[in-house]
């Protein structure tokens, strides 16, 4: 690895400068897109209920989760052929930038008290192209940097940079809005400098082949290709996809906030914080003792585990006002503690087991399944909210990844057989699955 220094082996991910740099510019950019993100869920819902009642106003949150959504999965295959066939440095630095032009203009704007449902969801569609080629850069950039045996810890150690960025980063946002409404978005744009100072501290990582023998709207679709043939990583993809898709809460948790609780944008970044509090003490685990036995059933579990705690979380709507936040955060941390698994499993596949030259392709599939649950997930509860109320949808989306766990480990049974992460172990269990060159 050109990044490392010749002369010691690194024995773990930390003792490369170039990955802590990037930890560095992952913890950065992560802190601010999703301190911003709350801020604009909240400012949509907030502005839409001056004029439009509580169902009225979801479906605006809806639609929020919808124009992030729309340029991911109209451009996830361009940009994981981007990751693979440029400087994904570059690539990243670039991502960045529209980032934090987009979050300055939402600042001032919000600033001189000129924020409206249109702005907003422009800005939220910018983003999301933003996002959509940052995320595949990023992802497959890790494994240039390190040996390839320090890449399961690198993913734990990811996984906690992600969920304590997550933490920090709705709960910065939702107290510094309560103090002024503009200082979410200032400290965003410092966050998205520091990322970009970061990156550009890490040396050049061009692709590792160019393939001019194929047309490039083929090579788009390898990743695809690669998901599709190895019924692992697809059973595992979809199981999260589906899961999440039924039992995110996240875009209702301003109309619980809001309406429910009256706990105003305080209580909407503990709520936020609660998921990646447990999520991030997941990673910290997995950092010291990942799992190595039986990961596939583990994975179900956890799977069905996350959508208790959801129903649980949307039955708080019925309990005595005083316990019913309190029982909200601990669901919510469930809820953060059983996703982390799905995350680890499915992140470490994909890492260790793809091709370097077709690593960006199939991470920008992977970022199209996590912005499928989330970012359309939101849109999806956002609209369901509208026609059956909030504290229904919740609870029915909680109860139906259950009964997507049953379904998915009767069509994939290769999850469940699943014991290490292995490659023989995958392969002796997929002896159809077609081999990548």
């Amino acid at each position: 690895m050109g990044s490392m220094s010749a002369r010691a082996e690194p024995t773990h991910p930390l003792h490369v400068r170039d990955y802590r740099l990037y930890l560095i510019a992952r913890f950065a950019t992560i802190i601010g897109q999703y301190g911003l993100m709350l801020v604009i869920a909240w400012q949509a819902y907030s502005t839409a209920r001056l004029t439009m009642d509580t169902r009225a106003a979801a479906v605006q949150l809806g639609l929020i989760g919808l124009a992030q959504f729309l340029p991911l999965f109209v451009l996830t295959p361009v940009s994981g052929w981007v990751a693979d066939h440029f400087d994904r440095r570059k690539v990243a630095m670039t991502s960045i930038l529209l980032q934090m032009v987009c979050t300055a203009i939402l600042g001032v704007a919000t600033y001189r008290h000129a924020v409206s449902l249109p702005l907003i969801f422009t800005i939220a569609g910018f983003l999301g192209v933003a996002r959509c080629f940052a995320g595949p850069a990023f992802s497959s950039m890790a494994p240039r940097l390190l040996p390839m045996p320090l890449v399961p810890r690198a993913v734990a150690l990811g996984a906690l940079v992600w969920q304590s960025a997550m933490v920090a980063g709705p709960a910065l946002g939702g107290y510094l809005y309560a103090v002024q409404p503009w200082l979410p978005h200032i400290t965003s744009v410092g966050m998205f400098m520091v990322a970009i100072v970061a990156t550009s501290q890490l040396p050049r990582i061009p692709p590792t082949q160019a393939d001019q023998r194929r047309h490039p709207l083929r090579q788009m679709l390898d990743g695809l290709v690669y998901v599709r043939t190895n019924r692992l990583v697809l059973g595992a993809i979809t199981l999260d996809l589906m899961a999440v898709l039924l039992a995110g809460s996240t875009a209702l948790l301003p109309v619980y906030a809001h309406d429910i609780f009256h706990a105003g944008p305080e209580g909407l970044g503990l709520l936020a914080a609660a998921t990646g509090i447990g999520a991030g003490l997941t990673a910290l685990w997995f950092g010291f003792r990942p799992p190595s036995t039986n990961v596939g059933n583990r994975m179900l579990l956890a799977v069905a585990g996350f959508g208790c705690a959801t129903a649980l979380f949307g039955s708080t709507a019925f309990m005595p006002v005083v316990i019913a936040m309190p029982i909200a955060v601990i669901a919510l941390f469930f809820c953060g503690v059983t996703d982390m698994y799905s995350v680890f499993v499915r992140q470490t596949l994909i890492q260790v087991y793809t091709p370097d030259a077709m690593r960006g392709r199939v991470s920008s599939v992977s970022q199209l399944t996590i912005s499928a649950s989330n970012e359309l997930g939101e849109a999806e509860s956002g609209f369901i909210a509208s026609l059956i109320g909030p504290v229904t949808t919740v609870i029915a989306g909680g109860l139906g990844a259950i009964v997507i766990v049953a379904i998915w480990s009767r069509l994939f049974p290769e999850i469940g057989l699943a014991r290490r992460f292995d490659a023989h172990n995958i392969d002796d269990h997929n002896p159809q699955q077609e081999k990548q060159p």
